[in-house]
């Protein structure tokens, strides 16, 4: 088929119902629950744009360090990365405000809301974080009982054993067609399950860690990660974790038939493409 048709979905063959109501919902309240998190999160870290292990903020050693410092020709921005310096002028540690080089770890552009605001970042990403795990809670809850997930979502030892094929499959941007198409490969398999029963408890166990109120009333979950800082560090990596996650899905579905994979997110409808149909 060519590039062109597949991308855009434009497939013949037969029209089947895909996506049930409860998961085109569920699909579409996280990618909103997403688009606030993310920049309100990074809102949040600009406040401190600097992330350490442990129980405390060692300004001396840091992990990942925005700084900003003058230089000969004005206000220069540097991301740290342990040991290493880069110069990040204009994107982060430094951005342009209003026509004005600014100190700021994630340019304007970025966060949520645009302007340096604390206050007002925390209110969106803890609405939108609350919104996500009970919109997760919901939906984990219908899959187990209609056997979506055991039947549809969990990777068996074939699916393992495919691994290897079905990586090299989609490196060569070979996929599956006709009724094939119906099922998760392998690779979506396991990607969904790493999102659901890892990185997504990852992220909400590390939030709560960072709540001095949660730390009092589960002393436990400091114990289990380390400290503070070190939950910190592990939320703003399972952040960026979802970013790709989500960047990849995107990709996948565009590769696969934009149109095709958008309209069964929508109504449900999904068009199984004919074998024969190159």
């Amino acid at each position: 088929m060519p590039v062109w048709r597949r991308i855009l979905g434009a497939t013949t063959g037969r029209t089947i119902r895909r996506h049930a109501v409860p998961t085109r919902i569920a699909h579409w309240v996280n990618v909103l629950c997403l688009l606030v998190l993310l920049p309100s999160g990074l809102q949040i870290f600009n406040a401190h744009p600097a992330l350490y292990l442990g129980t405390s903020s060692d300004f001396a050693h840091p992990l990942l360090a925005m700084t900003a410092e003058e230089g000969p020709d004005g206000l220069r921005g540097y991301t740290a990365i342990g040991p290493h310096r880069l110069d990040t002028t204009g994107v982060l540690g430094v951005s342009d405000v209003e026509g004005v080089a600014t100190p700021r770890g994630f340019p304007i552009w970025a966060t949520l809301p645009g302007p340096q605001w604390l206050a007002m970042g925390r209110l969106w990403h803890f609405a939108a974080a609350w919104l996500f795990v009970v919109n997760g809670l919901l939906f984990a809850a219908w899959a187990a009982l209609r056997g979506h997930l055991r039947s549809d979502l969990w990777p068996t030892r074939a699916d393992l054993r495919a691994l290897g094929p079905s990586i090299r499959d989609h490196i060569a941007l070979r996929f599956a067609k006709g009724e094939a198409a119906l099922h998760y490969n392998p690779l979506q398999k396991l990607s969904y399950a790493a999102v659901l029963f890892g990185l997504g408890p990852l992220v909400l166990a590390t939030g709560l860690t960072m709540s001095p109120t949660m730390d009092a009333a589960f002393p436990q979950l400091l114990w289990l990660f380390g400290g503070r800082q070190t939950a910190r560090t592990l939320h703003f990596l399972c952040a960026f974790s979802f970013l790709g996650f989500f960047l990849i899905h995107i990709a996948m579905v565009v590769l696969t038939g934009t149109w095709n994979n958008l309209q069964s997110m929508l109504n449900g409808r999904f068009v199984i493409e004919d074998r024969h149909d190159r």
